[in-house]
């Protein structure tokens, strides 16, 4: 698969070493520009490139996102990403982490709006970086194996994502709709930033143990 990565940060980064590692090709772009990129390219081989952002957008048959969600300026332009798959792994903290509050809607809601053709994905958000390179097990039973979070509307767009987390040695696991599923993974609930099994995550993210803050809250 040729996947396009728009940032090159913690998440992007380790994002990129892993699926090169699992055979996919990789067009890594970031705000500086492509040279600034150089030297992570070498790093992770052949299968990787540098582009601008719309040209890891046009060459991505999936596209992560990875970078702040309060950069929305730093999005690809939302035609490149028309009909195609996309990963938003990205959470909504403002300049000083503090979680911005966007009342009764969720962040990947937020993008939506702004890609509204993009078959959007909320995935890789919720999971510490350093836990994403060095603990997934590609060769380990998936109820051995770490959660990784999936929510979305589109079924099928949901199926690739799951299949790309399985290759990279985690377990995925659906939490529902991109509203319902994307409050669920947000900041504050109680599976961000857990190292969670398959068994645990589901049971944390079921509907009839989750209870979604009220509109307004920041938690």
């Amino acid at each position: 698969m040729r996947i396009g990565i728009i940032g090159a940060g913690h998440i992007g980064s380790t994002a990129a070493r892993l699926f090169t590692r699992a055979g996919h090709e990789v067009a890594l772009s970031n705000s500086r520009g492509p040279d600034s990129l150089a030297s992570l390219v070498r790093e992770l081989g052949p299968r990787a490139r540098a582009a601008t952002v719309d040209d890891a957008a046009r060459f991505g048959e999936l596209v992560l996102l990875a970078i702040p969600w309060r950069t929305p300026e730093g999005l690809p332009s939302p035609e490149l990403v028309t009909g195609k798959i996309v990963i938003d792994a990205m959470n909504p903290y403002g300049e000083n982490f503090e979680i911005i509050n966007l009342g009764d809607s969720t962040s990947s809601e937020e993008v939506a709006k702004r890609l509204p053709r993009a078959r959007l994905v909320k995935a890789f958000n919720t999971m510490l970086w350093t836990r994403l390179r060095d603990e997934g097990r590609p060769n380990a039973p998936l109820e051995e194996r770490l959660a990784l979070l999936v929510a979305g509307d589109d079924v099928d767009a949901k199926r690739v994502v799951s299949g790309l987390i399985e290759q990279i040695g985690f377990a995925p696991v659906d939490t529902g709709s991109l509203r319902e599923g994307g409050r669920r993974q947000q900041p504050g609930s109680p599976v961000y930033g857990q190292p969670l099994t398959r068994a645990q995550a589901l049971e944390l993210t079921s509907a009839s143990r989750y209870e979604p803050e009220p509109p307004g809250a920041t938690a």
